[in-house]
């Protein structure tokens, strides 16, 4: 059939113009440079750590070195500085391509969702079909942690951190995140979106967001009564020695319960982070067709980490208002 032929070849052409440019990478790459003496395809990359901040104009400038020695741009000496990124101050306030990126994020989320309402039918096409099946993935998944009522009850919570997460790493990757940037004699100083996970900040506001959701109905569901997991007190009370093992156990669980904050945060920013420096070294050693192979790795770390940060928040809402007593 002429219709198989042609897609045949099509799928020939892709193939061979894949093992091309991965061969092209590989000789124009850091790698094959160093082996072949060949001139490298792109600069060495630079890794900055602490968010960067893109508005106001002026701390943007400040902080990205792109300000002449006399401290204004374009003044008569005409003389820069040299390059330097410097992080925000604790009083400073900016916008960061960091909280740019989660504003992103954020829109794209509310797009989806308010689209998908708006459009709903008894029969779902393709669009609404898809979303309905996302949310019930999510809800299934509380369900069977915690019960189909109080699933329906911390659902738009749950549901918020997971596909915050998700998205704001699969969007991440899309590729005017790796070249729309402030430039200084060429090169970018500062990415305009950079991912928001990679800012220990976001990772740290929905680890407190998650802390504090898991008290919220610790507390809701069980009163007072909550407190005897932390604070074992009452053979203490009762002149009996035993009572110290039960202080030390509720100590430790009073503990256990603040590390989360520490483990949730470092857990996605950590694989946030070392995907990005990945991405960018893959990229900087072997261009081109080699970083789609990352990529892949990479949406599969999203979901990873969507999947146990919100898998991780209802496992410890299941404990907190469980009745038995440890």
């Amino acid at each position: 059939m002429p219709t198989g032929a042609l897609a045949k070849k099509l799928l020939l052409f892709t193939g061979v113009g894949l093992v091309a440019l991965l061969l092209v990478g590989f000789i124009f790459g850091a790698v094959g440079s160093a082996m072949f003496g060949t001139d490298q395809f792109l600069d060495k990359p630079e890794i900055h750590l602490p968010p960067q901040p893109i508005f106001p104009a002026a701390v943007r400038d400040e902080h990205l070195g792109l300000l002449h020695v006399d401290g204004e741009a374009g003044g008569e000496s005409g003389e820069e500085a040299e390059a330097h990124v410097t992080p925000l101050g604790a009083m400073e306030i900016a916008v960061t391509n960091t909280l740019l990126s989660s504003w992103v994020t954020t829109v794209v989320l509310i797009l989806i969702f308010v689209t998908a309402a708006r459009r709903r039918s008894i029969i779902p096409g393709r669009f609404q079909g898809f979303v309905e099946t996302m949310i019930e993935g999510v809800l299934g998944f509380a369900t069977g942690v915690l019960g189909p009522e109080m699933a329906r009850r911390t659902f738009p919570v749950v549901a918020t951190i997971f596909f915050f997460v998700l998205f704001n790493a699969w969007i991440a990757l899309l590729p005017f995140y790796q070249f729309l940037g402030f430039t200084q004699d060429g090169e970018i100083k500062a990415h305009i979106l950079r991912s928001a996970g990679t800012d220990i900040n976001l990772p740290l506001a929905l680890a407190l967001i998650s802390f504090v959701f898991v008290e919220y109905w610790g507390f809701r569901v069980r009163g007072f009564s909550y407190l005897k997991k932390f604070f074992q007190l009452g053979k203490i009370f009762r002149g009996k020695p035993s009572g110290l093992i039960d202080a030390f156990v509720g100590f430790l669980e009073l503990t256990s319960e603040l590390v989360r904050v520490v483990s949730f945060t470092f857990r996605l920013f950590g694989n946030m982070t070392a995907g990005e420096i990945l991405v960018v070294m893959i990229t900087f050693l072997v261009p081109f067709v080699a970083t789609q192979f990352v990529f892949g790795l990479e949406l599969l770390v999203g979901l990873i980490q969507a999947v146990i940060f919100a898998g991780l928040t209802l496992v410890f809402l299941s404990v907190a208002i469980s009745h038995e007593e440890h």
